[in-house]
């Protein structure tokens, strides 16, 4: 498979998540891992005032901020970049060396994979629309329906052929030797599943009203079930409040359910009512789990949770997130939206056999 078709389905893959226009100019405390050199940084002379020095600790902490993403961002981005080409490369050589096994081309193993494993709904055509008719210029869904289909069936058999490579990878030994940008989040608070010890965490930020999200729901519950005690999941919110009115609303549901420890069962019911989160169908989903109807209506009713919501979002924002769902594995950014369990088991393998080899 030749370099331009792989570029191109790679770009096709980040389209797997519902989007948003935010700006990310919130403050937040996610932050990058800068290693030791930190505190140098924050030492470096920047000017002076009759000898008297003016270092980078002595700027506005907006200002720190900022600064803090732009170095944070700009390696993630070389980070990305390098590890795309890399993949790109492992990729190729896996499904040469696959179809070369088989007796095929690389055009007939692709096509065995996927033939007959791809499908759209009706729901998901409509989503991708309304998320993108400011690019459609005005152009009506019966107009562009057949293309945006198309479209997305092609980030479907993309998806599969990615499962694809990542099985193969694991019949080999591969080793990456360039160390990938990681972030840090304040998680103090959110809701988690498995111990705190665990040596990956897997973080994701999500939105309840977010179709792909929705679709990611089942590939969370098998990594639960899969590695157990070895992954920590943590979830941060995300509400697409542009595209999705309720989500926001959504999320406060969840968290007011977390007050009295049922956030994974509100969790699961929200995804799998995903059509029904008005006010009055968060309240009665929560008299269904068992809540204390009272306490969960004050809580939603108040808004309580909402700065908690607004923290995630800042922290997501900072670290470049601009759709749900958005996974980091031990703070490495797993691109690709609503990815197979391949390719998150992929991500969570490498993270393991690199914390056994310290």
């Amino acid at each position: 498979m030749d370099r331009s078709r792989w570029m191109a389905a790679a770009a096709a893959l980040m389209i797997a998540a519902c989007g948003t226009g935010q700006d990310g100019n919130g403050a937040s405390k996610a932050s990058a891992d800068q290693g030791s050199g930190e505190g140098d940084a924050a030492a470096e002379v920047l000017a002076s005032i009759d000898g008297n020095e003016i270092t980078l600790a002595d700027l506005d902490e907006q200002v720190r901020d900022q600064l803090s993403r732009m170095e944070y961002q700009y390696r993630a981005q070389r980070s990305q970049l390098l590890e795309a080409a890399i993949e790109e490369v492992i990729q190729d050589r896996l499904l040469t060396e696959a179809a070369a096994a088989r007796g095929v081309s690389l055009e007939e193993i692709v096509a065995a994979e996927t033939e007959g494993k791809v499908e759209v709904s009706d729901a998901e055509v409509e989503d991708w629309h309304r998320r993108n008719s400011s690019r459609l210029q005005g152009r009506q869904l019966d107009e562009v329906a057949p293309q945006i289909r198309q479209y997305l069936e092609d980030v479907e058999r993309q998806q599969l052929v990615t499962a694809l490579v990542a099985e193969l990878g694991s019949e080999h030994e591969i080793e990456y030797f360039v160390e990938p940008a990681r972030a840090k989040f304040d998680l103090e608070g959110a809701p988690s599943f498995g111990p705190d010890d665990a040596p990956v965490t897997l973080i994701e930020f999500s939105d309840f009203e977010c179709p792909f999200c929705s679709r990611f729901f089942p590939t969370l519950n098998r990594i639960k079930e899969e590695y157990g005690d070895r992954v920590r999941v943590v979830y941060l919110q995300f509400p697409l409040t542009n595209i999705h009115p309720n989500a926001f609303k959504a999320a406060e549901a969840s968290l007011c359910a977390h007050e009295q420890g049922s956030f994974w069962e509100m969790h699961d019911l929200l995804f799998q009512e995903q059509g029904s989160l008005a006010a009055s169908d968060l309240k009665e989903k929560a008299g269904r789990l068992g809540l204390d109807a009272e306490e969960f209506g004050s809580c939603l009713d108040s808004g309580r949770q909402a700065d908690r919501i607004r923290r995630d979002l800042s922290q997501g924002q900072v670290a470049g997130i601009n759709g749900t769902p958005a996974l980091f594995v031990n703070g490495v950014n797993v691109p690709g939206g609503a990815v197979p369990y391949e390719v998150v088991a992929a991500a969570i393998d490498r993270e393991l056999r690199r914390v056994e080899s310290d």
